[in-house]
Parts: structure tokens; C-alpha cells; sequence
């Protein structure tokens, strides 16, 4: 099966093309260093050829509204119209568990992908993912400074390359909508990982402070709330993994 992956040099792209290689399926990546633009369009007709499937787990990383919303508006449409043109039979993506109760800029973003996607002309799946394992030490890098404020939050990471076996199987299946919420095996302190994440040296040492969050955000909003799969490693184990082989 030709698959063709939006997001493809990511760091859920890259788990995902490895785990459709494995499976014997021939992945075709969509990003701008292979040609292709998401956000003119530019290369998707030609890169789209004969491919069966696309996935996309295509990103921004903003926490603004008007640009998140515009990203995935213009990637998620265009995106569509190709495989919509190539005669693409499943169209699968990756969004966030909680995005309808955290009203967050990107979030908002990530609602108005998932409507398009409801609204176009490709069979679709839709799966919704908790925080990765790695969400910890994202936030970490983005915050400068000699102190670290870490949100007050209940996370339930889980491993990107679950994930990525996730999206693959999904991809082999046919088209199930809105399919159930994809979360790590138990409930973490985001303050907490990010703590033993310094400790464990995947980020640079300084205190953390908490940071306290209102409304949903703070209160699990975060956590799934209905059936969906699990997965299998824990944070800790992410971390022991890291710690070994001296790279998170």
C-alpha cells in the first residue's frame, strides 16, 4: 500500500514512516525538503500519484489562534483537494485528546483541521492522542530564563512511536470517523516529568515552579474521557530509554 505521509520529516513522521516501512508499505513523505509545500500546495499533485492513503501529522508550532487556524485551514484544505484529485480512499489524522474542552490558540486550530476534514470528500479517520512522552522537555526548550514555570497539569503521556503503530494501523483499516481516544498508561504531574526530566539530564538544570492553570486546562481537561486503546510505556521507562542511549 502507498502511503503517503503530510509531516513526514517530523518527529511523529519520522516514527510513522518507519513503522509503515516495516509493515511493508511504501510511504511517500510530504514535506517542503522533498518538494512539497502544504500551505501554496505547490508538489502534492505529483507527490499524491498513486498513493492509497495519506496521513498527516503535519505541525506549527505557535500558541497563537490566527496562526494556527490559518496553518491547518490552508494545509488541511489543500491537502484534501489533492487527495480528493488523486482518488485517495482514507484520508487519516492525527489531532489531540481535549481540544473541544481546552480552548486553547493552537487548539483551535487543531478543531478547525478536524472540521475540514469531516467536511471534505475522502473517507476519514480521525484519532485523537494525549501528550507525548517528549511534550515535557518541548516545553522546557521554549522557556528561557534561569527558572523554569511549568503549567499545574495532569497529562497522560504516551509513547510517539504507539502513536505512530496507531496511525499506521488505522491506515490499514477502513475509514472509522472519530475513533477513540489514544492515551499512555497512567496519569502524570506535567511539573512533575518536567523535574525528573532535569533530574535525569534531558534538559538543562534550574528550578521548576508551578504554574497554576484555570478552568479546564487545569482541571484533566487534558485526559481522555471515554474508551480508547492504551499504551504500554510509561514516562519513566521513556526516561530509562533516554538516560541509556544518552538522547531524549
Amino acid at each position: 500500500m502507498k502511503v503517503a505521509v503530510a509531516g513526514g520529516t517530523g518527529l511523529t513522521g519520522r516514527h510513522l514512516v518507519e513503522t509503515l516501512t516495516a509493515a511493508g508499505h511504501e510511504p511517500v513523505v510530504l514535506a517542503r525538503g522533498r518538494g512539497v509545500d502544504l500551505l501554496s500546495g505547490a508538489g502534492l499533485d505529483a507527490a499524491l500519484a498513486g498513493v492509497d492513503v495519506t496521513i498527516d501529522v503535519s505541525n506549527v508550532t505557535t500558541t497563537r489562534r490566527t496562526i494556527a487556524v490559518d496553518f491547518f485551514e490552508r494545509a488541511g484544505r489543500n491537502l484534501l483537494a489533492a487527495a480528493t484529485r488523486a482518488g485517495v480512499r482514507h484520508h487519516v489524522v492525527l489531532s489531540i485528546v481535549g481540544i473541544d474542552r481546552v480552548k486553547s490558540g493552537y487548539y483551535q486550530g487543531k478543531l478547525r483541521q478536524e472540521a475540514i476534514v469531516r467536511d471534505g470528500g475522502v473517507p476519514w479517520s480521525v484519532l485523537r492522542a494525549t501528550q507525548f512522552h517528549e511534550f515535557a522537555g518541548q516545553l522546557l526548550d521554549r522557556m528561557p530564563g534561569p527558572v523554569a514555570l511549568v503549567p499545574r497539569l495532569t497529562v497522560q503521556p504516551i509513547a510517539v512511536r504507539e502513536v505512530a503503530e496507531a496511525l499506521a494501523a488505522l491506515a490499514g483499516a477502513e475509514p472509522r470517523g472519530m475513533a477513540g481516544d489514544l492515551a499512555g498508561p497512567r496519569a502524570e504531574s506535567l511539573v512533575t516529568m518536567a523535574r525528573r526530566l532535569i533530574a535525569a539530564g534531558g534538559a538543562r538544570r534550574r528550578p521548576v515552579l508551578p504554574l497554576w492553570m484555570p478552568g479546564p486546562m487545569g482541571s484533566g481537561g487534558l485526559l481522555p474521557d471515554g474508551p480508547g486503546a492504551r499504551g504500554v510505556q510509561t514516562f519513566d521507562q521513556w526516561l530509562e530509554e533516554g538516560a541509556r542511549g544518552q538522547r531524549f
